[in-house]
C-alpha cells in the first residue's frame, strides 16, 4: 500500500503550511529520512522528512500552495505500484487511506496507466509555468491557496483590495512584499536588493526561486529597477510621515499566540537571584576539555537545571485542558532563538536525560539549522516548557510570557559581578537573574517557588549536572 504523505503539523496552533520547494521529483527514488518537500510555516521552511522509502509516484499540490493541515502533499509507493492520483486529489483527507489501498484493484490491468505519472508532471509543469493557479480546471486545486491568502489578516493591507477576478495582479516588490525566511537570508548573502524582485509566490511573496531566478539575469537586467518602481528611495527617510511595515507571517504567528497568552492565561511571576559563581567554574574547567565546535554555553548550564527540577515538579511540565491538567510524558525544552523577522523556538527533547555534552552539540545544531533556514520539524515542535535567556544582550532581568499551550517559562539574564557580602566581608560574586511565568490554573505560588529553589540548588552545586 503507497504511504501518503499529508501537510505536517508544526505546532498546536497550525493551521496551513505553503509547499515552497519539492525536493523530490515524480519518478524519483526516496529513502526514509531523506528530505522531501520544503514547507513554510508561520514560523519558519521548514524541511519535510520522507516518512518511506520507496518511489515518488506524485504530488497533489503546487509549489507556491497554501495547503491546510492534514491534507496530502504527495505519494510515495513500490517502483511497479499502482496509484490513482486523480482519486487522491478529490478525496478527503479521511478517505485518501481507502482510496490509496484501493487503486491498484480499481486498474490492475491497464498497462497504459503506468505513464500517468509523467503526464502529471507535465500538465504540473503547464500550470506552473503559466501561473495559472486561477484557471486550473480543478475547482479544488484553487479554492484551497485562494482562501487563507484572502483571509491573512494584517498581511492585507499591504496589497490592493482582493479582485474577484482570478487574473494575476502585479506583486508587490521591496518593503512592502511578503519574503519567505530562506529567501531574505539568500537576499542577504548575495548583497541583493530585495526592491528589485517581483515575488511569484501567493500573495506576492518572494520565494527561494525567486532569488535564485535573479541571480542567472544578466549583470544590466540585475541592475534595472524594478517595474513601476519610482525613484524614491527603497527605505523611508525621515520626512515627517509614518512607515508602514507589512507583518511577516511569523510575525502575525508571534502577534496571536502573545495576545492569546496574555488574555487567556493568568499568569504570575517568581524572581531568584542565582550564584553562579560554581557553575561558571566549572563550565571553564570542562570547556578546557571540549573542541571549540563543542563547548558549553551557560544556557546549556540552564536547560539540564531545568530539565532535572522540572522532573520534579510534573505541574510545570504540563498543559490545562478545561476540567483536567495535562502532565507531559516527556520533558522537552524549547528555547528561544532570535530571528531577522522574529523569534523561533528549538526544542531539546528528554533534556534531563541528556548530558551537557548532547544539549550543547543539539542546541548548536538546530541553531545553525534555524539561521541557514533549513529547520526540520522535530527541531521546532513539542516543547513542554520554555526557556528564554537574553543574557548575551546584557539583560540583567525581564519577564517572559508564556507559550500556548505550555504551564510555565523561565526568564534569564546576565550573569553579572557583582558586589555580595560573605562572612560578614564585601566580596565579589557572580549572579543571575531568574524569573519564571507559570498558569496560575496548573500552578500556586508555593509549587513555583519550590521549582526556582530546585533550579537555583542544581546550578549553585553544578555537580549535580553531570552526576
Amino acid at each position: 500500500m503507497p504511504e501518503l504523505v499529508p501537510m505536517p503539523k508544526l505546532g498546536f496552533d497550525m493551521a496551513e503550511g505553503t509547499l515552497v520547494r519539492k525536493v523530490k521529483q515524480p519518478g524519483q527514488d526516496v529513502k526514509k529520512g531523506d528530505v522531501l518537500a520544503e514547507i513554510e510555516t508561520d514560523k519558519a521552511t521548514v524541511e519535510v522528512e520522507s516518512p518511506a522509502t520507496g518511489v515518488v509516484k506524485g504530488w497533489l499540490v503546487e509549489e507556491g500552495q497554501a495547503v491546510p493541515v492534514g491534507q496530502l502533499m504527495a505519494v510515495i509507493g513500490a517502483p511497479d505500484e499502482q496509484v490513482d492520483l486523480d482519486s487522491l486529489r478529490k478525496a478527503t483527507p479521511g478517505e485518501a487511506g481507502a482510496a490509496a489501498a484501493q487503486a491498484p484493484a480499481e486498474q490492475p490491468a491497464t498497462p497504459a496507466e503506468p505513464p500517468a505519472t509523467p503526464a502529471a508532471t507535465a500538465t504540473t509543469a503547464a500550470k506552473r509555468d503559466n501561473h495559472g493557479d486561477g484557471a486550473a480546471p480543478a475547482p479544488k486545486a484553487t479554492a484551497a491557496p485562494s482562501a487563507p491568502v484572502a483571509a491573512s489578516g494584517p498581511a492585507a493591507p499591504s496589497a490592493s483590495p482582493a479582485a474577484p477576478t482570478p487574473a494575476p495582479s502585479p506583486a508587490p516588490t521591496g518593503a512592502t512584499a511578503p519574503v519567505s525566511p530562506i529567501a531574505r537570508k539568500m537576499a542577504a548573502e548575495a548583497g541583493i536588493d530585495l526592491g528589485q524582485i517581483s515575488g511569484t509566490g501567493p500573495g506576492g511573496r518572494i520565494t527561494k526561486k525567486d532569488i535564485e531566478a535573479f541571480q542567472q539575469q544578466p549583470a544590466t537586467a540585475r541592475a534595472a529597477p524594478a517595474p513601476q518602481t519610482p525613484p524614491t528611495p527603497a527605505v523611508a527617510v525621515p520626512t515627517g510621515e509614518d512607515q508602514i511595515v507589512p507583518l511577516t507571517r511569523m510575525r502575525q504567528a508571534i502577534a496571536r499566540r502573545m495576545s492569546e497568552s496574555n488574555q487567556s492565561i493568568p499568569q504570575f511571576y517568581i524572581n531568584s537571584e542565582i550564584d553562579m559563581a560554581a557553575a561558571m567554574e566549572l563550565r571553564k574547567q570542562l570547556n578546557e576539555l571540549l573542541p571549540d565546535d563543542a563547548k558549553l554555553s551557560v544556557n546549556d548550564l540552564i536547560i539540564k537545571a531545568a530539565a532535572l527540577a522540572l522532573r520534579e515538579f510534573p505541574n510545570l511540565n504540563a498543559s490545562f485542558a478545561g476540567d483536567k491538567v495535562v502532565r507531559k510524558a516527556h520533558i522537552n525544552i524549547g528555547n528561544a532563538v532570535a530571528l531577522e523577522a522574529g523569534l523561533l523556538t528549538v526544542v531539546v527533547r528528554d533534556a534531563e536525560q541528556k548530558s551537557l555534552a548532547q544539549i550543547a552539540a543539539e542546541m548548536k545544531a538546530m541553531v545553525a539549522r534555524v539561521r541557514s533556514g533549513k529547520v526540520q520539524g522535530a527541531d521546532i515542535e513539542g516543547s513542554t516548557f520554555s526557556i528564554s535567556n537574553l543574557g548575551k544582550f546584557d539583560v540583567e532581568h525581564f519577564v517572559a510570557i508564556i507559550n500556548p499551550p505550555e504551564a510555565a517559562i523561565l526568564a534569564t539574564g546576565t550573569v553579572r559581578p557583582v558586589p555580595v557580602v560573605k562572612d560578614g566581608a564585601v566580596v565579589a560574586g557572580l549572579r543571575l537573574m531568574a524569573t519564571l511565568s507559570a498558569d496560575h490554573r496548573v500552578s500556586d505560588g508555593a509549587e513555583a517557588a519550590q521549582f526556582m529553589q530546585s533550579v537555583k540548588h542544581k546550578l549553585e552545586q553544578p555537580f549535580r549536572l553531570v552526576l
